[in-house]
């Protein structure tokens, strides 16, 4: 008759006593439970992932050697390892791992051991990372710079830093996937026998539910807590899921208690994160959170020149500074607008030029030359002032000049979209604060004098006569 799992554990650990020494053995022993023995392979469960590796280190030798003589030459040793406590509501997770492929009294019994050792196939996986997002073509701003930095100290020491989790959030187009990405990739180049993995928030839920259609959590689960670096994608996607987010918050547990490093992205900050569980918002914490910002002016300028390098294209400084004050909305949507000028001079046969632009932008940018844009703006208010379109751009503080700017800054807040840096610009390159005081004057006046106020009205009533009649 086989003995049971708690006689044959009990004969094992009077032969690693007699090894290794009473302190040893209460320190690392006793906390060990087993669980059942199938045949000949014995399951154990030990506390942590870190209790597993220390008694592979430094025990191996005497735990299979009482094996071996309790259950025979095909005795096996297997781990459960708990990653998770878990609490009232959810259960606790275990991992299984099989003993190590060592030698035992000199000698390598390869019947000792799982066929399926999940850390020797690390190597082999695929990293899903896109070779071309890297440090060097991601331009660092204001918008961006705590996020860059903190991920450029993440790639050099990965699981290290007190960044992990390091979590990075944004609206559409800032660069959050280009820059984890770099991370990943740089994390590659200086450790290339790191097992890293960038999945969206999307294809793990899928991969989930593929799964568990097959009855193969526990691959699954093996598969993920291979990873040294793992690079999760839109994680507000994960909202309402919570079986995903069970097995989510286990595979976080497990890598962040062996020191692997854990990197997200997300639309924002943790939060405003709604459907997701409160223990896993918590992990999210941990770390350091960074937000990426829409870029200012000066990075949106560089990120254009850094683009049109790349390609070995030349575009005059003004029409990029039109393009760079047009679209202040996300990168994205700027190099849109750049890779179609492009596509129109190529096209079309013509020179680049602020004209093409312009006509460009019209069908892809609300609010550039629209029913009511700066320019048409502009145009009515020197109208009604009788004074030229130079003079509302010009540096002159002749009274009936300044009235007119402020006037016409006035609607182009109201009218449009764009930012107050971005009015500026079409303003003889005056700064937001100019603009806000143009805006400020011309409400004040309002107020206190009826007659100026009939004459911004009257200029308004133009402004939606001229835009019907267009």
């Amino acid at each position: 008759m086989q003995k049971d799992c708690k006689t044959v554990w009990e004969d094992c650990l009077r032969h690693i006593k007699a090894e290794i020494g009473e302190q040893s053995f209460n320190t690392w022993f006793k906390p060990i439970v087993p669980l059942k023995i199938e045949g000949q392979v014995l399951t154990i469960q030990v506390p942590s992932q870190f209790f597993y590796e220390y008694l592979e280190e430094h025990f191996i030798g005497p735990m299979r050697r009482s094996l071996l003589a309790n259950l025979g030459n095909k005795a096996r040793l297997q781990y459960s390892v708990i990653v998770d406590k878990g609490d009232e509501s959810h259960k606790p997770m275990s991992v299984n791992y099989p003993t190590s492929d060592r030698k035992v009294n000199g000698k390598t019994n390869i019947e000792n051991f799982s066929p399926f050792d999940i850390k020797s196939s690390a190597p082999t996986h695929e990293s899903n990372l896109n070779s071309g997002y890297i440090f060097d073509n991601f331009v660092e701003g204001d918008c961006n710079r705590l996020a860059r930095s903190a991920g450029y100290a993440v790639a050099k020491k990965p699981g290290v830093t007190s960044f992990n989790p390091l979590l990075l959030y944004g609206g559409v187009g800032l660069g959050k996937t280009h820059l984890v990405q770099a991370v990943g990739n740089e994390i590659k180049g200086q450790y290339p026998d790191k097992f890293v993995l960038y999945v969206s928030s999307e294809k793990f839920t899928n991969q989930f539910i593929e799964a568990l259609r097959n009855n193969n959590i526990q691959h699954f689960s093996n598969y993920y807590l291979q990873v040294d670096t793992l690079i999760i994608d839109d994680v507000q996607f994960l909202s309402g899921k919570e079986k995903t987010q069970e097995i989510f918050f286990h595979i976080f547990n497990h890598l962040h208690q062996s020191g692997k490093q854990i990197i997200m992205t997300s639309d924002c900050p943790p939060r405003d994160l709604k459907g997701l569980q409160e223990r896993l918002l918590s992990r999210f914490k941990w770390g350091l959170t960074a937000d990426l910002q829409t870029p200012d002016f000066e990075t949106r300028i560089a990120i254009m020149q850094k683009k049109l390098q790349s390609e070995g294209i030349d575009i005059p400084d003004n029409v990029l500074e039109y393009l760079a004050y047009s679209v202040d909305t996300n990168i994205r949507e700027l190099e849109g607008v750049l890779i179609s000028l492009v596509a129109q001079a190529s096209l079309n046969r013509k020179e680049i030029d602020l004209q093409l632009a312009k006509d460009t932008l019209k069908n892809i940018v609300q609010d550039i030359d629209s029913d009511v844009g700066v320019d048409f703006i502009q145009k009515t208010v020197a109208e009604h002032y009788d004074v030229s379109l130079d003079d509302i751009k010009s540096k002159t503080r002749k009274k009936e000049i300044v009235v007119a700017r402020q006037v016409a800054m006035y609607f182009s807040k109201e009218h449009t979209s764009l930012s107050l840096k971005s009015i500026g610009y079409h303003f003889g390159g005056r700064d937001h604060s100019t603009v806000i005081h143009a805006v400020q004057t011309v409400s004040d006046l309002m107020e206190v004098d009826s007659k100026f106020k009939d004459e911004v009205d009257n200029i308004r009533k133009k402004l939606q006569i001229k835009s019907y009649n267009r």
